[in-house]
């Protein structure tokens, strides 16, 4: 009898796409314009969340709630600014090569991410990720990280049940939500969290970047 198929879901920015610090600094900019300053490190903190769940997270590091409108403006100039000041995307090392293995050798994966279309098409691009790769953003879901929503759909849309799920991302909100979703998690350095961060947040392993992964996956158990 064969066993179930394992599936790998990926986080997508600090995971397979260098654009962590360009998201902090084009939310850093989208604050600034409504006279509302606020640090670096605080946003790389929250950096992983819903932009609506971000926003409301900046405004308590700010001390003060922000109205719908503020959101609504903030939200739409940081993707404004985002694709301004990243109008290409790099792909991390090793993501182009993992996911071309991942498709060569029928080991089924998908992304799940909080950022949004138009946005994250040029990202995927840059990938080489094509129509056969699911992928489910923001606006398939009610609720994203650290709600597990995103992971949940992806792997219904897969095909495979959440305990044969194993969930990539870079950030403790990613971690979160695949411990809220029944899936073990692996944890990357890429986007900016430090090991102890990543293993206190649940990965059962951490690598460097997707390359180590690549080199690594057989401690996942996917591959026949």
């Amino acid at each position: 009898m064969s066993r179930a198929a394992r599936a790998l879901i990926f986080d997508l920015d600090g995971t397979l796409v260098d654009t962590v610090y360009a998201h902090v600094f084009a939310w850093q900019r989208a604050f600034a314009e409504l006279g509302l300053p606020i640090d670096g490190w605080r946003i790389h903190r929250r950096i992983g969340m819903s932009g609506g769940l971000f926003a409301r997270a900046a405004a308590r590091e700010i001390g003060r709630p922000l109205s719908l409108t503020e959101v609504e403006t903030i939200q739409r100039r940081h993707g404004e600014i985002y694709r301004e000041i990243l109008p290409e995307r790099h792909p991390l090392p090793g993501a182009v090569e993992l996911l071309g293995d991942l498709r060569a050798e029928g080991i089924v994966h998908g992304i799940a991410t909080s950022g949004r279309r138009p946005e994250i098409d040029a990202s995927l691009e840059a990938l080489g990720v094509g129509e056969e790769t699911v992928v489910v953003e923001r606006g398939d879901v009610e609720r994203a990280k650290p709600e597990p929503d995103l992971f949940l759909t992806c792997a219904e849309r897969l095909g495979v049940t959440a305990s044969d799920s194993y969930v990539i991302g870079d950030a403790v909100w990613d971690l979160l939500a695949a411990r809220r979703a029944g899936m073990l998690s692996v944890g990357l350095l890429s986007g900016g969290y430090g090991e102890d961060e990543l293993a206190r947040g649940g990965a059962f392993r951490v690598y460097r970047d997707p390359a180590e992964l690549r080199q690594s996956l057989d401690e996942l158990g996917v591959r026949e």
